[in-house]
């Protein structure tokens, strides 16, 4: 029988350039914060990132997600229509102001929960497809679970105050990622600055949108107990950060930090290639084949955020168990990498064979069963 070891090999890549603000430097105000690259996953700050708290209206990112997931799905079309209900016309709040009786398009009522934050049109959205709005949030907290958000509970399709609804950050930021990810059509409603119905227009309480930042979402939320926070995302020169900030006392506050973040989150970090698709990365022994070794590459280029001017090095990390066993099929997932940035939390990635590596013929297991057995005897020596 071979024996497995754990075997690593380590990369150096240098970045130079002067030391940037670290992530711990920034005079945070907001109570919970989470700000991550979209395209590279690393998290740029964290405060109570894991702490599941009252989301207010950002909780409407979720009720959008099942939305979206109907029309994507054929369940539901933008055409379709809604009838109003009088609970729907009587919710408080932000409104779009629709009156019970009508029946607005799901496009119609979309724009309203982004750009107007519309209590009246969640309900009538969730309504129209659960029944109830107690059913729909119930939907939403399985779904929740389904993609693994294990600190977000629904009790309603609106963020207003409720018991036994909570979000964290890092769920907010989660949820935010995949509707720019997943739902590419319907993204662009969350940059409309404003939204006109029945003659009422309303600007998008989003305050980002006014700034010269690359904001283009999300959503904000304000009750008494969450205070005033907002879920953003932000894209300059193809690079895009998302974020959630809360707890904030006042709007002015909560738009003067995120404003900051933002510009703190592009001038302080930058994405680099660290390894292109194919690249050689070393290689790895391989048991019984008709190669006694096999190249290890990754399969998609390797891109890390790493800070500006960074001193340090960055390092990657691959780890296998082996030697592998033949066969081998060029692209398998063989090892893993860890890539560790300075100040940044590390990534993980799969690394795979570059290359097809065939069983070894008859030669080849007669050859490997004797050096097992000259260890072994070897062995009984010492």
């Amino acid at each position: 029988m071979k024996r497995r070891l754990a075997r690593i090999l380590v990369f150096v890549l240098a970045l130079a350039g002067a030391g940037p603000a670290s992530a711990a430097a920034f005079d945070l105000r907001a109570e919970e914060a989470l700000v991550v690259d979209h395209e590279t996953g690393a998290t740029l700050l964290a405060k109570n990132a894991d702490v599941a708290v009252p989301p207010a209206s950002m909780l409407k990112l979720m009720t959008l997600n099942m939305v979206f997931e109907a029309l994507k799905e054929g369940r539901l079309a933008l055409d379709d229509r809604f009838p109003v209900s009088e609970k729907a016309w009587r919710m408080g709040g932000s409104k779009m102001f629709l009156r019970a009786g009508e029946r607005p398009t799901v496009e119609e009522l979309i724009r309203g929960v982004v750009v107007l934050s519309g209590n009246d049109a969640c309900v009538v959205l969730a309504e129209g497809l659960a029944g109830t709005e107690a059913a729909f949030a119930e939907r939403m907290t399985a779904r929740a679970r389904e993609l693994g958000m294990e600190d977000s509970r629904f009790g309603n399709s609106t963020g207003w105050p409720a018991p036994d609804t909570e979000m964290s950050p890092r769920d907010l930021v989660f949820l935010a990622r995949r509707i720019i990810r997943e739902f590419p059509e319907y993204y662009e409603y969350f940059a409309e600055t404003s939204y006109v119905w029945d003659d009422i227009e309303q600007r998008n309480r989003n305050p980002l949108l006014y700034a010269d930042l690359g904001a283009d979402g999300l959503k904000t939320g304000h009750t008494e107990e969450a205070g005033y926070g907002l879920v953003g995302s932000a894209i300059r020169d193809g690079r895009r950060i998302v974020f959630m900030v809360g707890g904030y006392e006042d709007r002015a506050a909560r738009a003067t930090e995120a404003e900051r973040l933002v510009e703190w989150a592009f001038r302080e970090f930058s994405n680099e290639t660290l390894f292109r698709a194919g690249e050689p990365l070393g290689e790895a022994e391989v048991w019984l084949g008709a190669s006694p070794r096999v190249g290890l590459t990754v399969a998609e280029d390797l891109k890390a955020t790493v800070p500006f001017g960074e001193r340090d090095e960055v390092r990657a990390r691959i780890v296998w168990e082996g030697p592998l066993e033949a066969p081998i099929r060029a692209g398998e997932t063989v090892a893993g990498m860890s890539v560790e940035a300075p100040g940044l939390a590390p990534v993980s990635v799969p690394v795979v064979a570059a290359e097809d590596v065939a069983e070894g013929g008859w030669t080849v297991r007669l050859g490997a069963a004797g050096r097992l057995l000259i260890r072994d005897l070897s062995g009984l020596r010492d």
